[in-house]
């Protein structure tokens, strides 16, 4: 009897097989990078909007604490608050795109902070009114300068109670008095806040017409822009105001009035928005809002002041 043999033949794959199977391949692979680069711009973005939103949540509740607890008292002639918009000739930031607003913040306020927060200890001198200053700067957090590392950052300078009574309360020029603080307020111990590029305060002005029981609500902005003002001062005898933002009372109507209310705008960058804001520039205002509108969160709140 013959023997039987059995032969197993094994076809490989064709040419037209690899090549079918090399293309479906191929777009998976372009499909799963598609995805995971979505993602990953969505979750960097989520980080940057997170990372801003702390930021600007720490600035914005510190200077509110601040207002909230804001010291002023009428009948005299001392000044209890300075405010004022940054000259253009001063813009914060890179020469190219400086801040399109900045203010400087200089009252008093009864901090709960003074004394680095060592109140009723062998620390405290006593007293509980501190004089408080916020303001935008461009420079490096570290060094304190403006270098290849800087950004826009929100200093804020607290002088402790005995300090402000011997040299700030009571005098007729706050700003004046201030002159030998102002280095001391850009420090790095006084940083609070980084990526601010833009800082604007609006009062709320509550004025009364003349001879009549009438409130009208004010605001008063600080600002270059048409219907804002650059200066804002409250005195014992009343507000220091250029002009009357406002058809409704007349400038010395206004400057009787009392600020009932601060409103408080950021608008933060992110880190790629400040190292793209530093060589870049924009062929016209569309393309600069389209860039700021991807990179930029605005906040915003509005303090209650004491009655004042």
């Amino acid at each position: 009897m013959k023997p039987s043999f059995r032969y197993n033949l094994r076809r490989g794959f064709t040419i037209l097989e690899l090549l079918v199977a090399m293309v479906i391949t191929t777009l998976i692979v372009i499909v799963l990078v598609g995805i995971t680069s979505v993602a990953l711009d969505a979750w960097n973005r989520s980080r940057s909007e997170l990372r801003a939103s702390r930021q600007a949540k720490s600035m914005v509740d510190t200077m509110a604490r601040d207002f909230e607890a804001m010291v002023a008292r009428r009948s005299n002639s001392f000044e209890w608050l300075y405010a004022q918009t940054v000259k253009s000739t001063d813009a914060v930031g890179p020469k190219s795109q400086p801040s399109s607003n900045a203010a400087d913040l200089i009252f008093f306020t009864a901090a709960t902070d003074r004394y680095s927060g060592q109140i009723n200890t062998t620390t405290d001198k006593g007293g509980d009114v501190s004089c408080v200053s916020y303001k935008l700067a461009y420079q490096d957090l570290v060094v304190g300068t403006d270098t290849s590392f800087s950004t826009f950052a929100m200093y804020r300078l607290l002088v402790n109670p005995d300090e402000t009574f011997a040299a700030l309360l009571g005098k007729t020029s706050l700003s004046g008095a201030f002159v030998p603080y102002l280095p001391k307020v850009k420090s790095p111990e006084n940083f609070v806040c980084e990526n601010v590029y833009q800082f604007t305060v609006r009062f709320n002005v509550e004025a009364q017409k003349t001879g009549s029981t009438t409130k009208v609500l004010v605001p008063v902005t600080l600002g270059s822009a048409t219907g804002q003002l650059q200066q804002f001062q409250l005195f014992g005898t009343g507000l220091v105001v250029a002009s009357s933002p406002s058809s409704a009372v007349t400038l010395d109507e206004l400057k009787a009035g009392r600020i009932v209310s601060a409103e408080i705008s950021l608008t933060v960058l992110s880190d790629f928005g400040v190292n793209q804001l530093k060589a870049r520039t924009f062929k016209n205002d569309a393309e600069k809002g389209k860039f700021f509108a991807a990179n930029s969160y605005q906040y915003s709140k509005v303090v209650e002041l004491p009655r004042l």
